[in-house]
Order: structure tokens, then sequence, then C-alpha cells
């Protein structure tokens, strides 16, 4: 690419939008380069929304990303509506087009909404004006329902708890996080909960709301009734790839790119010009199986964006994405740290749990072959375990 072309849009502001136009200048472009956003604010990290943030140690500078003297012509507050692969263009809300000539997919997820009606007082939470109006409501008396106790309700939780807020968390799996790390982990955290003061209710679903203008609680798939004035639904997220739809691309719950993160046609065959990082990117990887990987951790969309910058310069030379999965999450002065992909192993090795502690150490495998890893407040164990997968993943051909 040049710098005579219609240059380079990235649709997406968030974290691997970001590290994807850091890439882009440090790999010498020198083009036009445009980000568009449906958000009004410049890149911000989300991490530290549900961490520091709503428990109020630190603000709002904490999160923003650095993107100063990188050449950026931002469009923010517009969403992109349409892509036309043949034409070249991104269609924004308000019919303006930006031409491109080359693109990077960085929309990342969205949270998966309540699916019904509900008073006003239940939302979700993934923008910094989500955290602004949630860190607002804690610690001053209100009462707090949370919805999922994956990792991210698990954060809102603890953070609301540091505050003096009163949580009830609802799980409707036994454990929370057993689908995504097994029922030892899920206990551990369950502990973690419950020494803390949230009251934790597993094995059960929100049903119904309370309150004809005004929450005032929920009653639940069991039948009891807890009280709140306000909700967040933390059930997970869906990649944003409606406005791809007829496009062209193989969309597969993800935008489904190659190994090098290519954004793959239809036909399966990666289209030019076009690649993909972050939440949104279904890619390959040895472990995942046959359908790849999506993830929602810091880290991927990190390398992603990387390689995806690096690719749409150097397409005769694509560098491959095959990278160690890492991701953490805080509660309570535990710090969770997990390798691998431990949803995917179908045995546990379990060498430490120790919740009054703050310590876990448990190893993942699949077929006996080490698969993934999570510890509590060891992180010289997880970097053995790294090591071992990183050694492992190197065996496998590429």
């Amino acid at each position: 690419m040049t710098a005579g072309d219609a240059g380079i849009v990235v649709v997406g502001a968030s974290l691997a939008g970001q590290r994807a136009c850091a890439a882009l200048r440090r790999h010498g472009y020198r083009g036009r380069l445009t980000v568009v956003d449906a958000e009004p604010h410049l890149p911000y990290d989300r991490p530290p929304l549900s961490k520091e943030l709503l428990a109020a140690t630190a603000d709002e500078s904490a999160a923003a990303l650095p993107s100063a003297g990188l050449g950026i012509d931002w469009v923010l507050g517009r969403r992109a509506r349409r892509l036309d692969v043949p034409g070249r263009t991104v269609e924004l809300d308000g019919g303006d087009v930006l031409p491109f000539t080359g693109l990077v997919v960085a929309t990342g997820s969205a949270p998966n909404p309540w699916p019904g009606t509900h008073p006003p007082e239940v939302g979700v939470f993934r923008t910094l004006d989500d955290a602004r109006a949630l860190r607002h409501r804690l610690g001053g008396g209100d009462r707090l329902l949370v919805i999922g106790a994956g990792f991210l309700g698990g954060e809102l939780a603890a953070a609301a708890r540091g505050r003096g807020t009163s949580v009830e968390l609802v799980e409707a799996q036994p454990q929370p996080l057993r689908s995504a790390l097994g029922p030892v982990a899920g206990e551990f955290v369950a502990a973690l909960h419950r020494a803390a003061g949230v009251s934790l209710r597993t094995r059960t679903r929100v049903g119904s709301f309370t309150g004809d203008h005004r929450l005032t609680g929920a009653i639940l798939s069991d039948g009891t009734r807890v009280a709140a004035d306000l909700a967040v639904v933390a059930l997970g997220a869906s990649p944003r790839t409606g406005w791809l739809a007829g496009a062209g691309l193989r969309i597969n719950r993800g935008l489904v790119c190659d190994r090098h993160a290519r954004a793959l046609g239809t036909d399966g065959a990666p289209v030019p010009g076009i690649v993909v990082a972050g939440d949104v990117a279904r890619w390959p990887h040895p472990w995942a199986g046959p359908d790849g990987a999506v993830l929602g951790h810091w880290t991927h969309a990190v390398e992603q964006a990387e390689v995806a910058a690096r690719n749409l310069l150097d397409p005769a030379h694509p560098a491959t994405y095959r990278p160690v999965p890492s991701f953490w999450s805080d509660l309570y002065g535990v710090r969770l740290r997990a390798v691998g992909f431990p949803a995917f192993a179908d045995t546990v090795e379990v060498h430490e749990n120790d919740p009054d502690g703050g310590r876990l150490d448990i190893a993942y495998r699949r077929d006996g072959e080490l698969v993934g890893a999570l510890t509590g407040n060891r992180p010289g164990r997880l970097a053995a375990y790294r090591a071992q997968l990183a050694e492992a993943l190197g065996r496998v051909p590429a």
C-alpha cells in the first residue's frame, strides 16, 4: 500500500483496533489511516472498567489507550452499517461511504441483552459509559443483582462488595465458571464470593423482574424472590458481525479467518486486503477443534492485531498467528491466571486448592496432553505451564 491509495480503514476503536493502528505505523505504513467506532470515545481498555474503575481505586485515565501521534482520522460516534467488498467501501450510518485499500475488522463483541422487557434499572456492562453509570450507583445503599457468574459477573460482584454494596449473584450452573474452568475451580470461586458476603445462588435463573415502573427485585426459577434496586445482565457476549451480512464473508458466530488473520470469503478463500483481530474473529488453532476459537481475552486482541497489521502490509510473506492463549481475572485480592484452553480438557489435575489462602493450581489435559492451566496467586507456576504449552505447540506441524 502506498500513500496515494485510499488508505486503511479500521472498524473498531477498542484494544484490537488501537493495537492494529500502532502496529501499522510501527511497520512503516505512512498512508491514510481512518478509525471508525460507534462509541464517541477515543480508545480505552476494558479490563480496568470492571476492576479499578468500578472499585473506585482509579480514575478513567487508568483505562485510556495511547493514540496520540499515530496520525489517525477519527470517525467516532458513527456505526459501520455495510461492507462492500468488491467496491472496497464501508458504509456508515447516515449514508457516508469510506473507501479503503486495506481493512481491519476489529468490531469486538456486544453483550447479550436480557431477552425481554425489563425495568430501566436493568442493563448490561460493556462500555465506559456503562462503567460510569454503575460506579455512580455503588456504595450508596442500592442493592445489586448480577445475572451470570462468569468472569465479568464475578468481577462486578467483587467490585460492588468492595464498595459495601449488597450483591445477589445468580448462576444457572452448579458453580461459577464451571463450563470454562470445571467444577473444582468453580467451587474455589464460589467460596471466594461467599466469604466476601455475596449471596451466590446457583442452579437457578432469573425468571422475571418485579416492580412496575422501577426495579424492586426478581423472581428466580426456583421460586425465590430477591430484592434489588439495579441489575446487570452478564450472560456472555456475541461477536459484532451484523454489519457484514451479505458481504460475501464467512460468518460462523464470528468472522472466520485463517491462521494469518485474513478474513475468509464464503468460498473459504482469503479475501485480499481484509484482516480480522480481537473478539470478532473466529480463528484456527491446533487445540481448538474444527470450529476454531473465539476469545474475548486481552492478550488475544493484542497479539492477533499485531499479526493482522503485519500481514495486511506484507501479504506475500504472511506471519502465522498461533499463540498460547492467556487471561486473568481479579477477585477479592486473588489473581486468577490461566493459559491454554482449559475448557477443552477431558481431565484435570488439582495440585493445590486453598480458597482460604487464595491459592489454586490446576492442570488441564486432553488425551493425556496438557492443554491448559489455572493458578490463583501462583504466578511462578503459571510461567512453567506456559513454557510447557509453548513447547508442545511448537511440536505441532504448522
